[in-house]
């Protein structure tokens, strides 16, 4: 990653809240915040390009819509894009709010990109400290668009610029303020399909030491069709082809058995699971649109015992 570079899908997920924000009703999940971390030329040119790759996401609709560019750009951000960012945001927002009520002084976003839960909160900042963790390269980028936005930093939010998928350091966390002692919620969202199942493992082991009894996480991950399945329109080996392409490829998928057994090594029993088909009762239901959950994502809620 380049100085002053954000990742790739930490932009087009930003571009997909600011189009699900602008243009969809009702909302899953609204980041009326995003479009301002995306410059309008950035905005543009994934639209552009988007649109331009319609033939590779289906020829039927690039056929059916060759005359409508707004049409195709809704197909692709229903179908391909914005599924799992949006829904995952909000069952990890819903459960975060939840646990303040029992408690919760502190919120660590693993690999936050632009992410903008902080700004979209001012009423939390005597009640929960907040912690971004990213790439370096990925937060000067951030923080370069929030100051071009007028977007102050809160003061319960704190940058730690880390590659935490490399190596996780607790060290990094509470230079910035964090109390080991302190409950705290975290999340990694988008995560660990680009890692390893050892990496995945190490992280979130390395995550829960020395935390106290009650702190949790949400994570999303692909479960065992992840290779093989196709999904609607083949959305899932698109996705594949996409974060290979882009330089991310996906490494990793798991069996619910797995997954149990990782986060029981690093001391977490599984509070919730969302299959696909309950994420997509939960948050999917009763739309108009295309918008429908991922068939090979889950969502975890887990808690360290």
């Amino acid at each position: 990653m380049k100085q002053n570079e954000s990742s790739l899908t930490s932009k087009v997920a930003a571009f997909g809240r600011a189009y699900h924000s602008k243009y969809d009703t009702p909302k899953i999940f609204d980041d009326y915040l995003a479009q301002d971390l995306i410059s309008p030329q950035e905005f543009s040119d994934i639209r552009k390009n988007m649109v331009q790759g319609i033939s590779f996401f289906n020829t039927d609709i690039a056929n059916q819509h060759k005359d409508d560019p707004d049409a195709i750009l809704k197909w692709i951000t229903h179908v391909q894009l914005s599924p799992t960012p949006l829904a995952r945001a909000a069952y990890c927002e819903a459960l975060l709010l939840h646990e303040l009520t029992l408690g919760l002084k502190q919120y660590v976003i693993l690999g936050a990109g632009l992410d903008t839960f902080g700004y979209r909160h001012p009423e939390l900042k005597d009640l929960l400290e907040i912690f971004e963790v990213d790439h370096p390269a990925t937060q000067e980028f951030k923080q370069q668009r929030l100051s071009e936005a007028g977007l102050e930093v809160p003061v319960n939010l704190h940058f730690v610029p880390m590659d935490f998928t490399r190596e996780f350091s607790s060290s990094n966390l509470v230079g910035q303020g964090f109390d080991s002692q302190a409950k705290t919620f975290f999340s990694l969202l988008g995560v660990s399909y680009y890692l390893t199942k050892e990496e995945n493992a190490r992280l979130i082991t390395e995550v829960f030491a020395g935390l106290p009894a009650g702190s949790s996480i949400v994570l999303d991950y692909a479960d065992e069709r992840l290779f093989e399945e196709k999904g609607l329109s083949g959305r899932v080996e698109k996705m594949l082809q996409m974060a290979a392409v882009s330089g991310e490829p996906m490494k990793s998928c798991f069996a619910y058995h797995e997954m149990e057994q990782l986060l029981e090594q690093a001391g977490l029993l599984i509070y919730e699971h969302l299959s696909p088909a309950e994420i997509n009762d939960r948050f999917f239901s009763n739309r108009s649109d295309a918008l429908t959950a991922f068939e090979t994502i889950h969502y975890i809620h887990a808690i360290k015992q």
